[in-house]
């Protein structure tokens, strides 16, 4: 049995903090300052905690390579499980035109300008982060705001702002997932504090998305559509989370969005002529002129339509409890780890949801949809193995840094840096966002920030005397505001709207926003640490 040790460097805790944060430098230097790619800069930063565990903490060669291959095992399935699968139900639609379709449906909502910014960038930006993610909502969105006939720059930006709320539970819940598996933290009870704590963003987003558009004036001709978008999806949003399933938190959120807007008059009310002269002056798409038959209208909708139905069918509790049992728990071999009091640690067995994980039912969800959209048996496994082929370097990335979360966690180091954090006290809960924010801003992903550091944060949440749970919801939702100035999201934007080499611009545009927005989220998380708002909590 290997038994942890929190302070193996010359018996002191900060020497060992310092060593232990190593492979975590290496990763956020290689991704920052070198811009290597993801999945170069995680293989380097595994190489980085196996040579920490080995030499420092005196982890067995064996066990160590094992802790690895149990993360990049849970990488797999789970995780990109669920991300393939999704993305495949995306692709379908893509191959049939229905996305298209999906596309103008979202279009034709209003022609104000500024509520076009709520419809496709905010609610239809949701919508496509629950299946797609990946940096898919900001290219798909400001090149449909572009068609709309918005300036290249300003659509970028509201794609930008926009990717904010909807990150935490994006790609079918994947984020959350990740972090309840690498916390050892209960899924329902994390999914349901990060939906006490994004949803409230919502509030915000959509009135700040309005300002960006039209500048005050957006703000007073528009904050009651705006607001009730907002409310209409943080609702659903924390309803989903809370009281059905994680995974359809966005699909809820986006849905219940768009359809409040279109029950507030002024929201399908005509733009003034000088708003439209301001805001679009871009060509607009003769595409969206297009006419869709309503029977292929509902077939673009259905895939959205079997997913709720499906998942929302998996949470009866009959049904939820066959599902369970079709779960099979191993023994992980060459596994033996024991927490510093002497304890087995939970990672010894290994977990494998047969039937009862989020990509598996929407990879069920899938297979109806193909049927229901007309994608041939042969077509519908092309493009399967097209999204695998598509995803191959981000299923590279999330196995890597999923086995270097496991390394870290196994051998202890995640244990000591948590240990030595847990010094700044109350304040902790001030800062917890902004570990969260710091691993998307360098990453790009909300899984990877939370793989690796989501066990820090609970490790430091149990020495400060603060909830695990509360902190570890803290990194996903700090994390959701570091997209936006992510290099990766940047590039992404400027690509797709043909702003190629202008990222600095962009940057300078978005992070007052990303940095307000922080504020706001790590003084909420401070106040659900105390009484002030230690109610909302669950």
């Amino acid at each position: 049995m290997y038994v942890q040790e929190l302070e193996p460097v010359g018996g002191s805790l900060g020497l060992s903090a310092l060593v232990a944060a190593l492979p975590l430098v290496l990763v956020l230097v290689l991704l920052g300052g070198v811009r290597m790619k993801a999945h170069l800069a995680g293989l380097a930063g595994l190489a980085g905690a196996a040579l920490v565990a080995l030499l420092a903490y005196g982890m067995p060669v064996g066990q160590t390579l094992s802790a690895a291959a149990q993360g990049a095992a849970f990488g797999l399935f789970p995780i990109m499980w669920i991300v393939v699968n999704a993305l495949w139900v995306y692709r379908m639609t893509v191959r049939t035109r229905h996305f298209d379709i999906l596309r103008r449906s979202f279009g034709r909502l209003s022609d104000d300008p500024r509520i076009q910014a709520l419809v496709v960038a905010f609610c239809f930006g949701a919508l496509l982060e629950a299946l797609a993610g990946f940096g898919a909502p900001v290219a798909i969105c400001s090149v449909m705001l572009v068609a709309l006939g918005f300036d290249p720059v300003r659509a970028a930006v509201v794609a930008l702002v926009a990717n904010t709320a909807p990150v935490a539970f994006g790609a079918m819940g994947t984020p959350v997932v990740t972090l309840a598996q690498v916390t050892g933290l209960d899924l329902d009870t994390v999914a349901s504090v990060v939906g006490r704590q994004t949803p409230l963003l919502a509030l915000v987003v959509p009135l700040v998305l309005v300002g960006l558009v039209d500048g005050r004036r957006g703000l007073r001709e528009t904050w009651l559509p705006a607001l009730v978008c907002g409310v209409a999806f943080a609702v659903a949003q924390f309803a989903a989370s809370n009281y059905v399933s994680a995974q359809l938190a966005d699909i809820a959120a986006a849905l219940a969005g768009a359809g409040a807007l279109l029950l507030v008059p002024r929201a399908r009310r005509a733009a003034a002529p000088e708003v439209r002269a301001k805001v679009l002056t871009g060509t607009r798409s003769e595409d969206l002129d297009v006419r869709d038959e309503r029977g292929e209208v509902v077939r673009a909708y259905a895939p959205y339509a079997l997913i709720v139905l499906i998942f929302s069918v998996a949470q009866i509790p009959p049904v939820k409890d066959l599902l369970a049992r079709t779960t099979q728990v191993y023994d992980w071999p060459f596994l033996d780890v024991a927490d510093p009091a002497g304890e087995p640690v939970g990672a010894n067995l290994f977990s494998w949801p047969v039937l009862a994980t989020g990509g598996t039912l929407v990879l069920l969800a899938g297979l109806v949809t193909a049927a229901v959209i007309g994608v041939r048996a042969a077509d519908a496994v092309k493009e399967w193995a097209a999204t695998v082929h598509e995803l191959r370097f981000a299923i590279l990335t999330v196995t890597s840094v999923l086995a270097l979360a496991y390394v870290m966690n196994l051998s202890g180091q995640a244990a000591t840096i948590g240990h030595f954090v847990a010094a700044a006290g109350a304040g902790l809960a001030f800062l917890s966002p902004v570990l969260g924010w710091f691993g998307v801003a360098v990453s790009g992903s909300d899984t990877s920030a939370n793989a690796l550091f989501g066990a820090l944060q609970v490790t430091a949440a149990q020495q400060a005397g603060l909830s695990p749970e509360l902190l570890a919801a803290a990194n996903s939702s700090g994390g959701v505001l570091g997209k936006m100035i992510s290099p990766q999201n940047l590039t992404i934007a400027c690509a797709a709207v043909g702003l190629a080499g202008k990222e600095g611009d962009l940057l300078r545009k978005v992070l007052p926003w990303s940095l307000g927005l922080l504020l706001v989220m790590c003084l909420i998380v401070l106040g659900q640490s105390s009484a002030v708002l230690g109610w909302m909590l669950p």
